[in-house]
């Protein structure tokens, strides 16, 4: 996800895909305890969205107060 799109979303829809991220990063995690994933730098991806989406949410809450 570009950060352009993510710049794009509401608070409510950035709520929402950090939740999704987050479980994600999750069954990834244990997926890869219990036998090693294909690509397991898709866990740091993951993780590095999760980052990039909270700071645009951060960012949209300083906006809007």
């Amino acid at each position: 996800m570009k950060n352009s799109e993510i710049r794009a979303l509401t608070i409510d829809e950035l709520k929402q895909k950090i939740t999704g991220e987050k479980e994600a990063l999750l069954k990834l995690k244990f997926a890869h305890a219990v036998s090693p994933i294909e690509n397991p730098m898709k866990i740091k991806e993951t993780k590095k969205l999760i980052a990039r989406l909270m700071t645009a949410l951060r960012a949209n809450k300083l906006e809007n107060a």
